[in-house]
């Protein structure tokens, strides 16, 4: 059976692609902003690699008192015209519902995912 193109590891996940210049695979961490990257010659080289960059971010995080970034919180701005966002917040009001609400609803109904609910 063939797997997708992804890797995971202590709840990261790392897309992957093949350099047919260099001859190497190469990975990278999905969904953070930090720059996690990591390379290997071999699938089992590949995951040692990717299990020895998420390792290391993560003493990294600990010895600078940073948090270390988790894919995907569930929170993110929204960018849109001052006319849909009066909009959007008139509906809310009026349903009694947030605007959150009406956002993640609007995002489940553009995707075809009804049967997913709101945080």
């Amino acid at each position: 059976m063939m797997k997708s193109d992804m890797m995971k590891y202590k709840s990261y996940r790392a897309s992957i692609a093949y350099d047919e210049d260099d001859k190497i695979f190469v990975g990278e961490v999905f969904g953070v902003s930090d720059s996690l990257n990591f390379h290997g010659s071999s699938i089992s080289e590949l995951e040692e690699s990717f299990h020895n960059c998420i390792d290391n971010y993560l003493d990294l995080c600990a010895q600078i008192g940073k948090i270390p970034e988790k894919e995907f919180s569930g929170s993110f701005n929204v960018r849109t015209t001052p006319a849909l966002h009066k909009e959007a917040s008139e509906y809310a009001a009026e349903n009694g519902i947030t605007l959150n609400q009406v956002v993640s609803k609007a995002i489940e109904v553009f995707l075809g995912n009804n049967h997913l609910t709101h945080a």
